[in-house]
């Protein structure tokens, strides 16, 4: 009888291993096909967001040269009309991430500050110079930085940026829901990511 009972409790411990083991490898498993999951969405929305515009300036240059002190002079002057395309993108293949499978959490790091490019086009009108304080190249490489700066703070002052950004949001926002029908965890710089609203209110989402 004991032989009996001993011989039982042998062969259910060796089952119930054989079951923990089975459920071990299955839960592994399990975790390990989310871990793909999530690396494969992050794979698609790896992609360069382009938000575009276009912008406008009109700038007055004019230089004035003393010849023999101010009272003789020599002056330039044009008319600079610039129409400028502008993009701002997202490389977003350049997240910063990891992927916790024992905490089952995604963590994001940083995302790749936005990256904004003009692309100008200078048409000068009324360009006219005294013989001796003739137009040169610093003139035009001063007249292309000042317009590029002005339009650079356009750009900043615009709603290009916030469009771009509610795209990049739009994006971001994959994450938390696959990491949500998982029951894993979306956190960015250390925050929890409770709602997929709750991206939109991080002041700190874009560098």
């Amino acid at each position: 009888m004991k032989k009996f009972v001993a011989g039982v409790l042998i062969t259910l411990t060796f089952v119930f291993i054989i079951r923990s083991c089975a459920a071990d490898k299955n839960n592994k498993s399990i975790l390990e096909e989310n871990s793909m999951l999530i690396q494969q969405e992050i794979a698609n929305v790896s992609k360069l967001i382009v938000t575009e515009g276009h912008f406008s300036e009109v700038y007055n240059y004019r230089d004035s040269k003393e010849l023999f002190g101010p009272l003789l002079t020599a002056e330039k002057k044009a008319l600079v009309v610039v129409n400028a395309d502008v993009t701002v993108a997202f490389d977003l293949s350049k997240v910063d991430f990891e992927i916790d499978e024992a905490a089952k959490t995604l963590r994001i790091k940083s995302i790749p500050k936005p990256e904004i490019k003009l692309n100008p086009d200078f048409e000068y009108y009324d360009v006219t110079a005294d013989y001796l304080n003739q137009f040169d190249e610093a003139d035009y490489n001063k007249i292309k930085k000042t317009v590029t700066n002005s339009l650079m703070k356009k750009v900043e002052a615009s709603s290009l940026l916030s469009n771009a950004e509610n795209r990049l949001i739009s994006e971001l926002q994959k994450f938390y829901i696959l990491t949500n029908s998982l029951g894993w965890q979306l956190t960015y710089r250390g925050e929890k990511i409770d709602t997929a609203s709750q991206l939109q209110k991080m002041d700190t989402l874009v560098p």
